[in-house]
């Protein structure tokens, strides 16, 4: 049974008790937020005899809050739920391998929704009864959109993932920090507008202690592991050069001929600057990994970060020794910007800016599942607004802001103890990313996990110093030919298609 009768004794008061009167502390849960999947409403389910299989990534980023909301969700319909925890690296193939042999393996998946155009066909579609659920209403246009392949929400939205800059305020605002840049560079320290800039200013905080501890501080963490997310760095710092606002018809690819466009000017320079920034990293940090990443910056060591919320959110947890001394603003821009309609560089006086919305953690429910309401109840749970308020407290967790609720300044400050000019600053980049019109997504097409590789590892062979950037694009443009030609290049068009329509603002 799910829970223990109650005993006729019990008065009918307590029985029709409101939510306000509910007691979920035995979760962490101070207050209940209502909602379509709360957690007054999931204790009103009963799956008894119900077994949900999922499949996520390691512990702590996205596995620890499956985990633990697989337990409550336990707890409160009587479910049994397996989690599967595996290394990002083995992600794609434990899920994919089951959907080619057509084993039904799991009920619910997390994964990176670049791979979405590999599963889409496995997955189902998600319910209209979520599609309009109160968690589901208030996902902002970016995530719905991720979530969707043509005119299917084939995903859950669980998470909003967007690459930024993040900064040491105090730093910034330090009168003798100011006065040795200026007398290193000849002008006033600024936030960085452009990579050149942020390399520049990254550059003069490198190799001293800056912050008076007894250890030496550094410009720049950055995610530069070849086989963990560095593919995604690399795109944030070649996305203002490449991707110009009145171009259209392909960042990644010319979409009528599907000539790979990663060996163009605009990405070679993005390139150079990826590779002169090493200067700036700490000991070690050509290695670094988006959890030394998140510690790094999250944990002082680091003047500039840029990638997922999730150093950010490291930052300013409330045992952090840089709470309330760090800011957000827009990844760096750029004052050049090729253009490939004419074969040249084009001239920008503001300078451009690009966002990428690079891949989120997202989730989906298999075509095969055999308990569909159950595991679109649990990520309607999972998702619901009670946990993902506590989520986005947790830096390691990997869970970010996709919903408009989720830029509301009370939310940061008054929930959460932020400084007014922090949430300031994070909720205006948080939020102007998502109505800019000339972002940038994940390539999202089959194969994908191929190209991201060949790209990683030419990148890896620049910063080693083994190529120069245009050999190493050269090359990937290359093994990117021969992958579209193994996997078929209408194929391939057909679903980058679907990434062109959001890129160009045609959805």
């Amino acid at each position: 049974m799910k829970k223990t009768t109650l005993s006729l004794a019990v008065t009918s008061a307590i029985l029709f008790s409101s939510s306000a009167m509910a007691d979920y502390s035995r979760f962490g849960v101070e207050n209940d937020i209502p909602g379509t999947c709360s957690f007054t409403e999931m204790d009103k389910k009963d799956y008894s005899g119900t077994t949900l299989n999922i499949i996520t990534h390691a512990v702590p980023v996205i596995g620890e809050p499956t985990a633990l909301h697989a337990q409550q969700f336990e707890d409160l319909t009587g479910a049994k739920v397996n989690v599967v925890h595996v290394p990002f690296g083995d992600l794609f193939q434990r899920i994919m391998i089951p959907f080619q042999t057509k084993q039904n393996a799991y009920d619910v998946l997390f994964y990176g929704s670049l791979w979405s155009g590999d599963f889409q066909k496995f997955l189902a579609e998600v319910p209209e009864s979520y599609r309009n659920s109160s968690g589901m209403a208030d996902v902002t246009r970016n995530y719905i959109d991720v979530a969707t392949w043509e005119d299917r929400m084939i995903q859950y939205p669980v998470d909003g993932d967007r690459h930024y800059l993040k900064y040491r305020l105090d730093i910034f605002n330090d009168a003798s920090a100011q006065a040795k840049f200026m007398e290193e560079t000849g002008r006033a320290l600024t936030i960085p507008e452009t990579w050149e800039e942020y390399n520049e200013v990254a550059a003069v905080f490198s190799g001293w202690d800056w912050d008076g501890d007894g250890n030496p501080n550094y410009g720049s963490a950055e995610v530069v592991a070849r086989d963990n997310l560095m593919f995604s760095a690399f795109i944030s710092r070649v996305a203002p050069y490449a991707k110009h606002p009145d171009v259209k018809g392909g960042f990644f690819f010319d979409l009528e001929t599907m000539e790979p466009q990663v060996n163009n000017p605009g990405w070679v320079k993005g390139l150079e600057l990826f590779v002169d920034a090493k200067k700036t990293w700490a000991p070690g940090g050509s290695n670094y990994g988006l959890g030394d990443e998140i510690f790094s910056f999250g944990g002082g060591e680091t003047l500039m970060s840029y990638s997922w919320d999730d150093a950010f959110i490291q930052a300013m947890q409330a045992d952090s020794p840089i709470r309330n001394k760090v800011a957000a603003a827009p990844l760096p821009g750029a004052g050049q910007v090729w253009n490939r309609d004419t074969g040249s560089w084009d001239t920008f006086e503001t300078p451009n800016r690009a966002p990428y919305i690079t891949w989120g953690w997202t989730a989906a429910v298999s075509e095969m599942s055999k308990n569909k309401d159950a595991a679109f109840d649990y990520l309607c749970f999972f998702s619901n607004e009670t946990n993902t308020q506590s989520d986005l407290q947790i830096g390691r967790f990997g869970v970010n802001p996709y919903r408009t609720a989720h830029f509301e300044k009370s939310l940061w400050v008054d929930e959460m103890g932020w400084d007014e000019a922090v949430a300031d600053s994070y909720i205006d980049t948080l939020s102007g990313m998502d109505t800019n019109t000339n972002r940038v997504f994940d390539l999202r097409v089959p194969g994908v996990g191929q190209f991201m590789t060949s790209m990683a590892t030419g990148v890896a062979a620049a910063i080693a110093g083994q190529k120069t950037a245009q050999e190493a694009m050269d090359g990937v443009a290359a093994e990117w030919e021969q992958i579209v030609d193994r996997i078929g290049k209408d194929r391939v068009r057909e679903a980058y298609s679907v990434v062109v329509a959001l890129e160009d603002n045609e959805r």
